[in-house]
């Protein structure tokens, strides 16, 4: 019997009576990690290419800090972040009232009170300042992108003594991996500067599990470069644990965990499958379709071409994004998104076409709490249940097809042995 995460719950079955089937799961979950508060205090003590968090405050005469966090999508373990960070600030004399927790929401709806207790713990809100970003206003010019965009972020960040960055790595399905530059832009930036990296999306080189001569992550570096970022804390992890952290340099910190983030999280297989079967991981990876839609890239690195994606997502928040929404609407065939991608993009509608592109090559069967014709109108198949999706599958592809299932999809790569 096989748990796959739903939602808040998870989904159970047996997958003995439909043929051939393997696990793909990131190699982190298969292993014993160490103290995960151990972990985060390692990297604060030992910073990469910079002095500790304490130092680094006591040069800069720092009187106040912004940091920036990841918003609710992007599951990241704050209650063992957080707190050390906090204190070595108070250590260095800035008071809990002189730090601000700048949420990089980037075009993602504003956290509530309820989302920032959920994701930051309520002590830690009673004791600093939380705002959302917002990519449209309180924003200041740091610089001009080398694509000619002028880089505006958000004002808090610019004038801080001390700006702090902090998130998780994983996979990423432009930028390569996430974290490090990605709370500078998107996270924090002006809305042309998003919609430009995201445009980008659309060249060979901007791909899951790929940073190299990548032109998106190019973009993200530079801007966290012109933002003056002082200090990271980067995880690779779980809402509720740490396998490996590094801190110090927005860059070379960043880059010993995308290390370890590659290590874990591409996992070799023999030869693709011609069944998919992947979850998001739960609530929030799965909290609407623009985020669930994450978990169908790294899906298609696993199946063949003309295979069958089977999507487990509970979308309780619907669609997601408004412009997103209003594409998927508007279009009467998968064609209109692209060429309306082409030909007039707009950030939100790139999350369409990343479906669409996929739907080229795979057929996509998804089992969720939306309406039936609200997952129809994505060009999906909607299924009631695992049981009417494998029977759909299996006769398409026979008696002897083969099952690949990946309990965390968003968080798995796979590359195919020579």
């Amino acid at each position: 019997m096989i748990r796959l995460a739903y939602g808040n719950a998870f989904i159970e079955f047996d997958f003995s009576a439909y043929g051939k089937w393997t696990i793909i799961e990131p190699r982190q979950t298969l292993e014993k990690a160490a103290d995960s508060a151990l972990i985060i205090e390692n990297a604060l003590m030992n910073p990469y290419g910079t002095e500790d968090i304490y130092e680094l405050a006591l040069r800069k005469k720092a009187g106040n800090a912004v940091i920036i966090v990841n918003d609710i999508t992007r599951p990241t373990p704050y209650r063992y972040m957080l707190p050390p960070i906090i204190r070595e600030l108070n250590r260095a004399g800035i008071a809990d009232a002189s730090i601000t927790l700048l949420v990089a929401t980037g075009i993602h709806r504003s956290h509530s009170d309820t989302d920032n207790a959920f994701c930051f713990g309520e002590d830690i809100c009673r004791r600093v300042n939380v705002v959302n970003h917002d990519c449209d206003q309180d924003l200041l010019t740091i610089g001009t992108l080398d694509n000619g965009i002028e880089l505006k972020i958000n004002r808090l960040a610019v004038e801080t003594d001390l700006l702090i960055t902090t998130g998780l790595v994983s996979l990423h399905y432009i930028a390569g991996f996430s974290g490090g530059r990605k709370s500078i832009l998107p996270g924090i930036a002006a809305r042309n500067a998003i919609e430009a990296s995201h445009r980008l999306m659309n060249d060979n080189r901007a791909c899951l599990a790929n940073i190299k001569d990548n032109p998106v992550n190019d973009l993200m570096l530079q801007a966290a470069g012109l933002a003056g970022v002082d200090y990271i804390m980067n995880v690779v992890g779980t809402a509720d644990r740490v396998y490996f952290a590094a801190a110090g340099h927005y860059n070379e910190a960043w880059r010993k965990v995308v290390e370890y983030c590659e290590q874990t999280s591409v996992v070799d297989i023999d030869m693709q499958a011609d069944v998919v079967i992947a979850s998001c991981g739960g609530y929030p990876k799965d909290i609407n379709v623009y985020q669930a839609q994450k978990a169908l890239d790294t899906a298609l690195m696993a199946v063949k071409t003309g295979g069958t994606i089977i999507l487990l997502a509970e979308c309780r928040e619907g669609l997601g994004e408004e412009i997103f929404t209003e594409w998927v609407k508007a279009a009467s065939c998968p064609d209109d998104i692209k060429k309306r991608f082409h030909s007039q993009f707009e950030l939100g509608g790139h999350k369409a076409f990343a479906i669409c592109r996929i739907l080229d090559q795979a057929d996509i069967l998804m089992i969720s709490s939306l309406k039936d014709e609200e997952v129809e109108e994505l060009y999906i198949r909607p299924m009631p249940d695992l049981h009417a999706a494998l029977k759909y599958a299996r006769d398409k592809h026979g008696q002897e097809m083969t099952i690949a299932i990946m309990p965390e999809a968003p968080k798995t790569a796979v590359r195919i042995k020579i």
